[in-house]
């Protein structure tokens, strides 16, 4: 029987030794992804930071059959190595990894294609808010008004101009055997969710809340504090979407203000009061949609 400590798996099938920034949050949920799925698991992986920074060559920190695939194809080729396997008459937990540039924008059509065809594998969305590997550009999942490399706050705009896309509530509408939203600050939540997409009857989708020291611009040992100050402030709510319902996994005792959440990172070091209050109005408003998903029994 494998040890466990507060039922999170002790072995670790993610190496360290890996080249990640100290304090990456990305890191932490690949472990926890793996102690989740167990040894008899296949990972397609997209480019991105982990792909880089857990295979230098002739390296690697998978102790399971991983593949590095293309920014945009790793939700296909997971498909293919679901239907080779059925196929062999074999099975096995098909996790996918990818992080939000990979997610949201890049490998968008191929996600949506395998969960339309309804392929059973469990997608892992590692959500550090931007392109960091290739140099922190802006993603679909960057928040509005944070600074980026291709959104910079200056005289002419003041960081990203557009709020960041809801991908768990799109890819629910895709009728998703389950979709889920998670923190790296509550790993025992993200270890149950990740279990539960690998057991869904069809294509699952799990997006885990991973700040980067690096991108975000704070202190290294700050990346929990930081993942619970979302939490804490309704920027990331947790929830489920089970057989098309919503309902909240967990939510704060007291709800703090986004702006303790955004004072935290440099990025956002140059909004205005009014701005602040925008990011503050849309948190609030998506907050209530879920509420009333929730409450309504509303089905996708």
């Amino acid at each position: 029987m494998t040890e466990q400590i507060n039922n999170i798996p002790t072995e670790e099938l993610f190496a360290p030794g890996h080249r990640a920034c100290s304090g990456c949050g990305s890191a932490l949920a690949m472990r926890l992804a793996l102690k989740a799925a167990g040894k008899n698991t296949i990972v397609a992986h997209a480019t991105g930071c982990m792909e880089v920074v857990s295979t230098p060559y002739p390296e690697t920190s998978w102790k399971v059959p991983w593949i590095h695939v293309a920014f945009e194809n790793a939700a296909a080729v997971a498909s293919g190595i679901e239907l080779a396997l059925k196929t062999l008459g074999k099975s096995a937990n098909i996790l996918v990894l990818g992080g939000d540039g990979a997610t949201f924008d890049i490998g968008f059509q191929a996600i949506s294609g395998a969960f339309e065809r309804g392929h059973k594998i469990c997608y892992v969305c590692y959500d550090n808010n931007a392109y960091m590997n290739t140099g922190i550009q802006r993603s679909g999942a960057t928040p509005k008004y944070a600074s980026t490399t291709t959104s910079p706050a200056g005289s002419k705009i003041h960081g990203k101009q557009e709020f960041s896309k809801n991908m768990p509530i799109i890819l629910a509408a895709h009728q998703a055997a389950y979709v889920a939203t998670a923190n790296i600050a509550f790993p025992q939540d993200f270890v149950v969710k990740v279990k539960k997409g690998l057991a869904a009857n069809g294509p699952s989708y799990v997006q885990v809340y991973t700040p980067c020291p690096l991108g975000w611009n704070f202190p290294s040992s700050m990346t929990i504090q930081v993942a619970k100050m979302a939490f804490s402030s309704n920027v990331t709510p947790l929830y489920e979407i089970e057989n098309g319902l919503l309902k909240f996994s967990r939510k704060p005792s007291a709800v703090k203000p986004v702006e303790e959440f955004i004072r935290m990172q440099a990025r956002f070091k140059h909004l205005l009061p009014q701005e602040i209050q925008d990011c503050q109005n849309r948190v609030n408003d998506e907050f209530k949609k879920l509420e009333r998903l929730e409450e309504n029994k509303i089905q996708f």
